[in-house]
């Protein structure tokens, strides 16, 4: 509660990390709906690995915040079943490596299960999975699988890159009827921003302009979005104008803002932390290939991770697409 609001009151703008956005979120969420329940490894009294969970068990009991055995399988598959009992889970997945025992649960099951049953069983299931690289970690704990759920039909992926789309976008993905895979930028749980908790929330798979530019288009989401921010203030020291979209949702891929803006600007560049090969990147340079081939003046150029595997903390940063990057692919497309 900020000092300034009155006694029993809650300050209705506040400045919170993308952590705690995602906390005053999650009970929002639960005070509104009370089949709402958060499963997980740790997320009861430890509040969590990054403490999103932090002080719900407490607030909301036992039976509605669960501390699971170390089995993501079991997690997901204990969620299904939730599910089609008309509760609607909230699972976290510690680490973005530990989700693939669970791929099988997700892929084949919950996935498939409302198409299977002629839309008569829904699946409003939320799987939270930290992603991305940038703490220093040991392997398994930083990866961008993005791509191996955005290609499941029946899914639906969401990434967060911002405090006030973590606060929205939990509660959105939370009363969606399909399964929501909510992508979290670890690297920057605690980058704080102004949160309006009264205001209108933006559309959940919508893309948005978060920078408006006039040279170059730059496309980027979850925690590739604050690089693109600081490449186009970069540029603008050098006179350079880059328009910076966030495209906040993956699948479905919202592209309008994209080919308005690279009708406009003539050129693309997407970023982000996963491979370049078979990235949301390829899709999106394809679609606009497709849609505003008359209009651009140079390629569409990807800039993102290489087609390795994460490296060890010590070098993770040469790994990780930086400004820098960004803004050399930048030059080739003002050159070409």
């Amino acid at each position: 509660m900020s000092p300034s609001a009155p006694d029993g009151a809650v300050d209705r703008v506040q400045r919170l990390s993308v952590a705690k956005a995602l906390n005053l979120g999650l009970r929002a969420a639960m005070d509104a709906e009370p089949r709402v329940l958060v499963m997980g490894e740790d997320v009861g009294a430890l509040g969590g690995v990054f403490r999103v969970t932090e002080g719900l068990a407490k607030d909301f009991g036992e039976d509605r915040v669960v501390d699971t055995p170390l089995a993501e399988a079991g997690i997901i598959g204990t969620a299904i079943g939730l599910a089609m009992r008309g509760y609607r889970p909230v699972c976290e997945i510690q680490f973005d490596g530990f989700v693939f025992p669970a791929y099988d649960q997700i892929v084949t099951q919950l996935a498939k299960m409302t198409h299977r049953t002629r839309g008569a069983t829904p699946m409003p299931v939320v799987i939270r999975i930290p992603s991305g690289g940038g703490i220093g970690a040991v392997e398994h704990h930083s990866e961008s699988p993005e791509t191996l759920f955005a290609h499941v039909t029946g899914l639906r992926c969401v990434s967060v890159s911002n405090a006030v789309d973590a606060y929205w976008m939990i509660q959105q993905a939370v009363a969606s009827p399909d399964p929501v895979v909510v992508f979290e930028p670890k690297r920057h749980y605690w980058d704080k921003a102004e949160v309006d908790l009264d205001a209108e929330p933006y559309p959940l798979h919508r893309s948005r302009v978060v920078r408006t530019g006039t040279d170059v288009t730059v496309v980027a989401h979850g925690p590739s979005v604050p690089v693109a921010l600081r490449a186009a203030q970069a540029a603008a020291s050098e006179g350079r104008s880059l328009e910076v979209i966030d495209l906040r949702t993956i699948s479905p891929l919202d592209l309008g803002p994209v080919e308005e803006s690279v009708r406009r600007t003539g050129r693309l560049v997407v970023a982000h932390e996963a491979p370049v090969f078979l990235g949301i990147g390829a899709e999106v340079a394809a679609r606009v290939a497709e849609s505003c081939f008359y209009s651009l003046e140079a390629p569409v150029l990807r800039v993102g991770g290489f087609s390795v595997p994460y490296p060890a903390a010590r070098i993770e940063e040469e790994y990780l697409p930086d400004a820098d990057r960004l803004l050399e692919a930048v030059d080739r497309v003002l050159d070409h």
